[in-house]
């Protein structure tokens, strides 16, 4: 297993570009607004090796609440490797109560569950 990507909410999305892109070499990708949630954009910041950070944004983000939508990090995704294997981790999340959402294809792409660990931290598991 290895981390997939890790998402960040910003209140500036050229800005948080801007600084993994100057400061870690990330490659930055082409902006995805959504259709289902106004006003959501992100951008995925490419690291060279490791992980990619999703950069994240929506009007009016909350610091430090317990609003979904707030500056910093959202969750941590974990790839598993495949379809089957998030299935069956859909399927023991939604045993115990800690299934959030999923599992689905997403509109960028990603086949995915999403689970919150003991401490309600979500963790995205995904191909």
């Amino acid at each position: 297993m290895k981390i997939a990507h890790v998402a960040l909410w910003t209140n500036d999305l050229d800005r948080a570009s801007d600084f993994y892109r100057d400061l870690f070499g990330a490659e930055i990708g082409e902006t995805y607004r959504s259709e289902r949630t106004q006003g959501f954009s992100s951008r995925f910041a490419r690291l060279p090796e490791g992980p990619a950070i999703e950069l994240m944004h929506v009007p009016r983000l909350a610091p430090q609440s317990v609003d979904d939508h707030r500056v910093g990090w959202a969750h941590i995704a974990i790839s598993l490797g495949s379809e089957d294997a998030v299935m069956a981790v859909a399927r023991r999340m939604e045993s115990n109560g800690t299934l959030v959402s999923g599992p689905r294809w997403t509109g960028d792409g990603y086949f995915e569950a999403v689970i919150s660990d003991p401490d309600g931290n979500l963790v995205e598991v995904t191909v």
